[in-house]
């Protein structure tokens, strides 16, 4: 609007004056007096700077009474400290240290087994029997020399208490003894190896190789057994947070396959780091008390490594930056009565982010009136107009 009444001034003035000043400045031209032409020349540049004058006061008042001119319209929030908890998102597997596949330690026959997938089992409890291969009669025949031995041995020894018959007797009786004691023992050592025990209490997953089958020790899978009670979940974590993530610290761990979200804290932390990946591992409990959770589950880890009781936090999405890289937001200062302001650029130094919301370290005061909606098309120095005040940033 003030342009358009500044070319109506400026036509009316000329339209009022045109004819006289055309025909002037062509007699003029007729005349072809330099002279003339120069005196008619200085006189239409005092007429111009004469109606300048009159059109910027005309300017100004038109900028004092027109209530409709483009001021941009802006929303804000007040920059209020709280507390601020950044997390740390890693993810991890589950997994427990009682899983095992038991494995042979005598080459036979598997004669027996005595247990069935999903059975639970108690520490000790015998699973299955592998053929000795005639080792039982041989332990026997070798009680029987054993014992005759023991008996060689006795009479011995309270003969030579009572000092009567040799030393090398003695000695010889002893040794025999010993030595069938040993013999007896390596045999039994021999067929305990040929009963297949559960090393912990558990339940059998798994029976892998069939009554009947030929097994070989140290390499046939015989029977998987778990124990659900002791889960854990393993993560790895990059080594900047080496002193942040340490044992005792507060975990939130979700499992999206369960839709379900526990709290734990972490139990052990490994003293080495990896050099192939620059990690180390992370060890966080998890209750198990109702059997849903198995290993190799996939879990999502959120552990507490950065706390800011006090800190201002802005969205993200208001943050600019100039050509030297650094950021800046907007505040309104200087507001008046009509909620108009003025739009200042503030350089602000920022700390950590967590989902759109940024930590401001420096350039924000407490209370501070920062433009949120509008904050990208907004000047420095611009004259704005808040429609609303939020004292919280909104998400």
């Amino acid at each position: 609007m003030k342009n358009i009444l500044t070319i109506l001034t400026i036509m009316l003035l000329f339209t009022s004056c045109g004819d006289d000043k055309k025909n002037t400045v062509e007699n003029a031209l007729e005349s072809n007096n330099l002279e003339t032409i120069r005196k008619k020349r200085a006189e239409l540049v005092d007429e111009q700077q004469v109606l300048h004058d009159k059109i910027k006061v005309l300017d100004e008042k038109i900028s004092e009474l027109d209530t409709t001119k483009n001021v941009p319209l802006i929303t804000t929030f007040k920059a209020q400290p709280e507390a601020f908890n950044h997390v740390l998102e890693l993810q991890g597997n589950v997994t427990t240290k009682n899983l095992m596949i038991l494995k042979p330690e005598y080459n036979g026959i598997l004669t027996n087994v005595y247990v069935k997938e999903g059975q639970r089992v108690s520490k000790g409890q015998t699973l299955g029997k592998i053929d000795d291969g005639g080792l039982s009669q041989q332990l026997a025949q070798q009680q029987i020399q054993s014992d005759l031995a023991k008996t060689t041995f006795e009479r011995q020894k309270r003969l030579w208490d009572q000092k009567i018959g040799s030393e090398i007797q003695f000695l010889q009786a002893k040794s025999t003894y010993e030595g069938q004691s040993e013999a007896v023992n390596q045999i039994k050592q021999q067929i305990a190896k040929t009963v297949i025990k559960a090393p912990f209490s558990g339940t059998i997953d798994n029976i892998i190789t069939e009554q009947g089958s030929v097994v070989a020790a140290g390499q046939t899978q015989l029977m998987q057994i778990v124990n659900l009670d002791d889960m854990y979940i393993e993560a790895e974590v990059p080594e900047r947070y080496v002193n942040a993530v340490t044992k005792g610290k507060a975990v939130e761990v979700n499992f999206p396959v369960l839709g379900k979200t526990i709290t734990s804290k972490v139990r052990q932390t490994s003293s080495v780091i990896n050099p192939s990946n620059r990690t180390f591992k992370a060890e966080v409990a998890i209750p198990n008390k109702d059997k849903i959770i198995k290993p190799n589950l996939t879990a999502r880890l959120k552990i507490n490594d950065y706390t800011n009781e006090n800190a201002v936090l802005i969205p993200q999405s208001i943050i600019s930056e100039n050509a030297e890289g650094e950021q800046y937001v907007y505040v309104v200062k200087d507001k008046n009565d009509k909620n108009q302001g003025t739009a200042t650029r503030v350089v602000i130094k920022t700390g950590r982010t967590q989902g759109d919301q940024i930590e401001v370290l420096e350039g924000i005061e407490n209370n501070a009136e920062l433009i949120q909606e509008g904050a990208r098309s907004v000047k420095d120095g611009q004259t704005v107009e808040v429609l609303t005040i939020d004292n919280r940033q909104n998400d």
